[in-house]
């Protein structure tokens, strides 16, 4: 809970660099699409993504409907340079960035909408802030920034700025009816409507809601709710207001790691659990009281619950003199209930075995019946995480922008209060078949010891009970100046300061809760003790950037630009004694080509990281590597138009990214060397679309993605290889005419079984022919119809 509002009215933020290097997502050609104003990376007045100093992937509706994204998060999967995990469902995702290190969730990656984060911090365990927002018919465009300008506006984030730009009303009253299903069953429906409210004043409301049970079927409703968003405009005389609200409530599975058997670089089913479609959980594991007495429910899944409210104001007060004022306010929940592997599969006679003794009994836990081939049986131990995540946010962004000849020159000034209340219940780990929809097991020794209770093998070993508080001001100022007509040259700095503090239950243990050696289940279960310790933090720091820009033609130009950005110790890290602030220092180059026939942006870049941390929850505890890393890479993007209605677009990336003084094991082993986690050293898309059009508004679409992820390591010990993988997506559009469409998306045609993660609760796993991973998701496909009115 927020302790205190404030609304700033001091002079605020700034104009953007109009020097410039953008890049576009593949989508339909448009050579207007050069000219397309984008808003992100700027002040807030906006400029030209020709004419942009920094690197921006601009993704319109038409480009969003192509990408067809599975999640928030998978749709980050067209911006070069950002590999994005949305194998975890419809929340859980892992984005990267240019070789930022870090353990998962989305340390580097900020979310605005409407130009100002929705929720300051970038990430939390538990929380990446993809789970905030859902893409729907409601936004115009989206829009991320990678490096560049990044580090002086919004929250000052050096690494991937993505902001989700929402459709508005015109003069005249129009929507749209959707409905959609897939091949596995899942229903969505999609409305939007807007249109004129009186003179110089529009709106638009529009949102979704879907329910099914997922292409990894856990024998329930697993993906349920939906988004309703509406926005007003009004115009004055010198400027416009616009206000927006958002509410979120929609849940999905967390889908997690399951076995799979590696053969080398080769990787196949284990079992009966299906790697593009199979899940642990099911109807057994789904509703438990765990040892504490809590109940649980994997229904309630990953997910969010919120209010989303903010305003933009914009308004000429003299003569070449801008204000604008942006500000947002979040209040929800977003909580996590998950099934996480503990184990590897096993059979049941080896699991005994590590026990020190040999099987007395396994028997079911549902109907009490005894296993048959009880040592034979494969078994696997999974446990029942749940994680209460209660936020608010309130940020405000004010600026002053003064425009004069040549120079443009802006003031502004960033205050953000956040909080997060914490309640978790880590552990709870039960006996599992190891197989698709997952049956609970009771299993007793031979020499006597009891196991497991009602399937349960252990209570908690983690918990949490806590309150955050974070609050951050910051101050920013950018000049630019246009030399000359074709050299122009910006620069700016900001000044941020963050402060936090916490209070937090303390963990103890108990190491036999019933005072009976023979009972494992209770063994050195967590607890929390009823004492209190309290956290906090206080910093400042300053980032600054500029940038040239060199127009050799209308068709060509080029750009440099050096900046450097700080971020902050999150809650959990604080929690966890870490107090190191990560810095980062960025070089980057790029060329721009815009022709008829061609669009070609490439960029260079080099990064030096200091201050990293990667957290894991490994052996029951959260463990921390501590360092730096550089990071070399290219980006490359653009799109071929060789004759009429075709289209190739295309978009890769090379990294080589490496940590440097980067230690664990509280600082005995260096991993310096080491290939930085999950990130591939070449990734690529390659999207041919076709349109055939036919009568008077008819036309066909025909497109297919090809898309290449090179080979990573899902650890900072470079000990669990992941291999590549090569993906294939498809399309097919029919406009019957200007009102009703209809059309067809297949994701992962051939059925490919790519790992995004191993497992980084059991480091170490790699040549093991059983083992646990993440896999994307299997073949599926989804059928649409559209009307507009």
């Amino acid at each position: 809970m927020l302790k205190r509002t404030y609304l700033l009215s001091s002079i605020a933020l700034i104009a953007l660099p109009a020097v410039a290097h953008a890049q576009e997502a593949p989508q339909p050609a448009d050579d207007a699409a050069g000219n397309e104003i984008v808003v992100t990376g700027t002040a807030g007045g906006g400029v030209s993504r020709q004419a942009a100093a920094f690197a921006i992937t601009s993704i319109s509706a038409d480009a969003i409907e192509q990408a067809a994204p599975n999640s928030t998060a998978d749709l980050l999967k067209v911006v070069p340079g950002v590999m994005a995990e949305s194998s975890g469902g419809q929340n859980g995702a892992n984005i990267f960035v240019r070789g930022y290190p870090s353990g998962g969730d989305a340390e580097f990656v900020t979310l605005t909408t409407q130009g100002v984060p929705f929720f300051s911090p970038p990430t939390l365990s538990f929380l990446e802030n993809t789970q905030l927002i859902r893409i729907d018919e409601t936004i115009a465009r989206v829009e991320a920034v990678r490096g560049g300008t990044g580090a002086l506006f919004a929250n000052g984030q050096p690494g991937l700025t993505v902001n989700f730009v929402q459709k508005e009303g015109g003069p005249e009253f129009e929507g749209l009816v959707k409905a959609s299903v897939t091949d596995f069953g899942d229903v969505r429906g999609d409305l939007r409507l807007s249109g004129p409210l009186g003179d110089n004043t529009t709106f638009m409301v529009g949102g979704y809601y879907s329910s099914g049970h997922g292409i990894r079927n856990p024998g329930f409703t697993a993906e349920k709710g939906g988004q309703i968003t509406a926005n007003i405009r009004h115009d004055l005389d010198k400027g416009s207001i616009l206000v927006f609200a958002r509410y979120l409530n929609d849940h999905g599975q967390w889908l997690l790691p399951i076995p799979v058997i590696r053969d080398g670089d080769k990787v196949r089913q284990f079992g009966n659990i299906d790697p593009g479609t199979g899940v642990i959980a099911g109807p057994e594991t789904r509703l438990s009281v765990l040892p504490d007495g809590t109940r649980a429910d994997l229904g309630d899944g990953r997910g969010a619950k919120l209010i989303n409210l903010g305003t933009n104001f914009d308004y000429e007060i003299g003569d070449g003199l801008q204000l604008r004022y942006r500000a947002s306010y979040l209040k929800g929940d977003a909580d996590t209930t998950g099934l996480v592997p503990a184990s590897t599969a096993m059979s049941a006679a080896d699991y005994a075995a590590s026990l020190g003794s040999t099987i007395g009994s396994l028997t079911y836990v549902n109907g009490g019946d005894a296993v048959a081939n009880a040592g034979s049986q494969q078994v696997i131990r999974a446990g029942t995480w749940i994680v209460r995540k209660q936020i608010e946010d309130f940020t405000n962004d004010l600026n002053v922008e003064w425009d004069s000849g040549n120079n443009k020159f802006t003031l502004g000034a960033y205050f953000s209060d956040f909080s997060s209340k914490d309640q978790w219940n880590l552990g709870n780990i039960q006996l599992l078949t190891a197989e698709n929809n997952a049956r609970l097991l009771n299993l007793t020794l031979a020499n006597g010891q009891v196991v497991t209770d009602r399937g349960f093998t252990q209570g908690s070993f983690f918990n949490v009970n806590a309150a955050y508080d974070g609050r951050e001001y910051a101050f920013y100022a950018v000049d630019e100046f246009q030399i000359t007509p074709e050299l122009r040259f910006d620069a700016g700095l900001r000044y941020q300061h963050y402060k936090a503090t916490g209070t937090l239950e303390n963990n103890a243990t108990v190491p036999d809760a019933d005072g009976d050696a023979n009972t494992l289940y209770d063994q050195n279960v967590a607890v929390l003790d009823g004492t209190f310790r309290n956290i906090s933090y206080s910093k400042g720091a300053w980032s600054w950037t500029a940038g040239l820009n060199y127009d050799f033609s209308s068709s060509v130009g080029a750009y440099v630009r050096y900046n450097r950005g700080n971020t902050n110790p999150f809650f959990d890290n604080l929690r966890d004694g870490i107090r190191v602030s990560p810095r980062v220092d960025n070089f980057e180059g790029g060329v721009k080509v815009r022709t008829d026939m061609l669009s070609l942006y490439a960029t260079l870049f080099h990064t030096k990281f200091e201050g990293l941390v990667t957290t894991v929850i490994q052996n029951g505890a959260p463990q921390a590597s501590i360092g730096g890393a550089r990071s070399t890479g290219v980006e490359l993007e653009g799109q071929l138009r060789p004759v009429d209605n075709f289209t190739l677009a295309f978009s890769g990336t090379w990294l080589n990214a490496k940590y440097r003084d980067f230690f664990t094991n509280n600082g005995a082993t260096d991993l310096s060397g080491n290939r930085v986690q999950r990130q591939p050293k070449w990734q690529w898309r390659v999207t041919p679309a076709y349109e055939l059009p036919f009568g008077n508004d008819g036309k066909v679409g025909v497109y297919s993605t090809f898309t290449y992820i090179g080979d990573r390591f899902s650890d900072t010990g470079n000990t669990q290889s992941l291999p590549h993988y090569f993906k294939i997506d498809a399309g097919v559009t029919v406009d019957v005419n200007r009102a009703l469409s209809f059309a067809v998306t297949a994701d992962n045609l051939t059925n490919e079984i790519g790992l995004t993660e191993g497992d980084p609760r059991t480091l170490g796993q790699n040549t093991a022919e059983v083992l646990n991973a993440r896999p994307i998701l299997g073949r599926s496909f989804r059928f649409s119809a559209a009307y507009k009115f």
